[in-house]
């Protein structure tokens, strides 16, 4: 969860507070707005959850089909998806957020329509940026060729503007319409690999079916069209004049979110062997099941945390909901990679990887469950601060920094 460039939203002047009383939690209202929370989260919890077992069984079966060596390539590669993925979630996290704020279904279209254009700038941008340094990437990262990467440069042109797109869906609580939208992206993702692998095209294959997962996706999340309203741009303006500094917040997050949750498999793949990298990528992306399953419950979270004042007590309660939820999902995880069978992950990655000793990837797998786990509950607080527009996220980010003993 990702080597960024500045987002050009150009939003300026003071934050804007909801008109939202303080009721306490234990009325209608505050256990409504639990209901709601956990309501969201449900959806988003039930659609990660097929995603993380669609990616297991995608990683897995890459893994089986290609061995440690080229595993790696596959895995470094889309971890330069994650890396830039911190534009994408930056993107959709200002999207949400204003789209959740505004008074209209008209201002929120208007909204939507502004960041989407920049966002085009920017996927296009970078798309260009990342196929004219393949050379020097490829080289870093010891692929054995440009290719992986001027194919993914393909699919980041499409990524960027998808934050958007799923930032709508988010800021308006449609959490089904997010789910299908990720669900159908990771479906892509796995058969179109398997296809393309059993052709014989390996591991170039396996990032042309990820970019094709990305501008299915993309296509798919395109909203509803409007008629166009003049008097659209007018009422967003006031909303996307909250301030130039709560969009950096947002990408000051983001950027150290996604560099502590990936440069670790960059740093492997430039600094081990291909079949060393291979094999911690392959620990790597079950522990990082509990990332995905806590921004769950974050996605969840943030456009209703928008709608409610800091000082609220409702506020507490959608905080409180989240930070339970995320500890049972490191709980649930850390006991499951205890109580497997040691040979469980031989059995699942193939002869291509190595037989280590007794235990070796359990107890890497659990001592990553749990470092990942305390990373997830920071987010949820950062997330959380960054609705009222608090220094507060980027003080405490600076302590996450912590996490990347875990790597």
């Amino acid at each position: 969860m990702l080597t960024e460039l500045r987002l050009g939203i150009e939003i300026s002047g003071k934050a804007i507070a909801t008109s939202v009383t303080d009721p306490p939690t234990n009325t209608p209202a505050g256990e409504g707005l639990r209901a709601r929370v956990l309501s969201g989260s449900a959806v988003m919890l039930l659609g990660s959850v097929f995603v993380g077992g669609m990616n297991l069984i995608y990683n897995f079966a890459i893994a089986h089909k290609l061995g440690a060596g080229q595993f790696g390539h596959a895995s470094v590669t889309y971890t330069l998806l994650m890396l830039l993925s911190s534009v994408t979630l930056s993107f959709q996290l200002v999207c949400s957020k204003f789209v959740a704020r505004s008074p209209s279904k008209t201002a929120q279209l208007a909204i939507y329509r502004h960041l989407h254009r920049r966002a085009w700038m920017y996927g296009t941008t970078i798309g260009v940026v990342l196929t004219i340094a393949s050379p020097q990437i490829s080289h870093y990262l010891n692929l054995p060729t440009t290719l992986f990467l001027r194919i993914l440069a393909c699919g980041i042109v499409f990524y960027i503007p998808l934050g958007v797109r799923r930032g709508l869906l988010q800021g308006i609580c449609d959490f089904r319409a997010l789910a299908w939208n990720f669900a159908l992206e990771v479906v892509i993702k796995l058969v179109g690999a398997a296809v393309l692998m059993s052709a014989g095209y390996g591991v170039a294959g396996v990032v042309g079916a990820m970019t094709a997962s990305l501008i299915v996706a993309y296509v798919v999340a395109a909203p509803t069209p409007h008629i166009h309203n003049p008097q659209a741009h007018a009422q967003a303006q006031p909303i996307l004049n909250t301030g130039f500094d709560e969009g950096i917040q947002a990408i000051i997050f983001f950027i150290g979110q996604v560099v502590i949750n990936n440069l670790d498999i960059v740093l492997v793949k430039h600094f081990f062997n291909a079949t060393q990298a291979g094999t911690y990528a392959a620990v790597a992306l079950v522990g990082r099941l509990v990332y995905i399953l806590s921004w769950s419950v974050v996605s969840s979270m943030f456009p209703i945390s928008a709608r409610v004042r800091s000082d609220d007590t409702r506020g507490r309660t959608v905080l409180g909901t989240a930070l339970v939820l995320v500890i049972s999902i490191a709980v649930v995880f850390t006991l499951g990679a205890w109580l497997a069978p040691a040979g469980l992950w031989q059995l699942l990655l193939g002869a291509g990887f190595p037989a280590v000793g007794h235990g070796f990837y359990s107890s890497l797998l659990i001592f990553y469950i749990i470092t990942t786990a305390i990373y997830s509950l920071s987010v949820v607080l950062m997330t959380y601060e960054i609705c009222w527009f608090s220094a507060a996220p980027l003080l405490s980010g600076s302590t996450c920094s912590i996490t990347l003993c875990r790597k």
